[in-house]
């Protein structure tokens, strides 16, 4: 029997749907995983569906394609643990077991180059990406800030070999740094003009309550403690020894605007749009940051306050 690109996606489709997968990790629902999942089983770009839709297809590559979406439906793990690869915008990353699928808001934020927030994005140069994992975000900071030398640390040694492979592969071992470390832990007296996080923030509750796709990644990575802040506290804490006088901090939290501001009643948190919303995602200059009074910066940082790209509220 012959078929085509559009029946084995219609096929795909349907298998997924009934099995009643969870989606989230690159794509939001049944279709959009099937599109991905044979268009990668065929060899071919993941945004060229409608210039093949009446390709015909060999047995072989129906073959492939079947035993993917039956890994997929079987298994229930992410499907970029099965093809190894994961999306941001342009940004295609390996990944496996040992890092948490990207899909980061702030890299709607990173596109724009934090704009307006960061009116003179030239003169970031020293940049820093906590809990890097994969190293995704690393690699686009490099990218969008091409003058910057990125630091990223992640306290798994596996997560920091995947980020490895990462760097490695868009030729940036010259500019990003991969440390390992507890947060800033091994960073000493560092300062950078932009520090991004993706830190655990799921809470003990929902850690319990986790879809078995999102059990599959590594718990290290997801869980935040009882109310899913501890890793954001350490942030708040510690950012302001860490950056640069007119530094900015960036950090994501899911959906979770009103319960940190519940929280933190008394910082001035700014809520940049991004695809998921304007509660994901929120941003703090260094005057704003707990203790930032108290840190009394070198006279060369105090110079670049009158300079730098400058944190601008909106």
């Amino acid at each position: 029997m012959s078929y085509t690109v559009l029946e084995l996606v219609d096929d795909a489709h349907a298998r997924l749907k009934r099995a009643r997968l969870a989606f989230g990790h690159g794509t939001g629902n049944a279709w959009d995983e099937a599109v991905y999942l044979v268009l990668h089983a065929l060899k071919l770009p993941p945004d060229r569906l409608n210039p093949v839709l009446a390709r015909k297809v060999t047995s072989a590559e129906r073959a492939r394609t079947a035993r993917l979406i039956e890994a997929r439906v079987s298994r229930r793990v992410p499907a970029a643990y099965l093809t190894n690869e994961a999306w941001l915008g342009d940004y295609r990353f390996y990944v496996d077991e040992r890092v948490i699928v990207p899909r980061s808001f702030i890299a709607d934020l990173l596109r724009e180059r934090l704009a307006p927030w960061l009116p003179q994005p030239r003169r970031v140069e020293h940049a820093l990406d906590l809990c890097t994992g994969s190293g995704c975000l690393a690699v686009m900071l490099a990218k969008v800030f091409p003058a910057a030398r990125v630091d990223a640390t992640d306290i798994s040694t596996g997560a920091l070999a995947v980020a490895r492979r990462n760097v490695n592969a868009y030729g940036l071992q010259r500019r990003v740094r991969l440390l390992k470390s507890d947060m800033f832990a091994a960073l000493g007296a560092m300062r950078y003009d932009l520090i991004i996080a993706n830190p655990p923030y799921v809470s003990a509750g929902a850690m319990r309550k986790l879809p078995q796709e999102y059990r599959c990644e590594p718990q290290l990575a997801l869980a935040g403690g009882t109310d899913g802040f501890d890793g954001v506290r350490v942030i708040l804490r510690e950012a302001a020894t860490h950056l640069s006088a007119r530094g900015l901090l960036v950090v994501e939290i899911g959906h979770h605007r009103r319960r940190l501001e519940a929280v933190f009643p008394h910082l001035a948190f700014v809520w940049p749009q991004t695809s998921g919303g304007d509660d994901c995602v929120f941003m703090l200059g260094r005057d704003d940051l707990p203790g930032a009074a108290a840190q009394r910066l070198p006279a060369a940082s105090r110079r670049a306050s009158r300079a730098g790209a400058g944190f601008r509220r909106r």
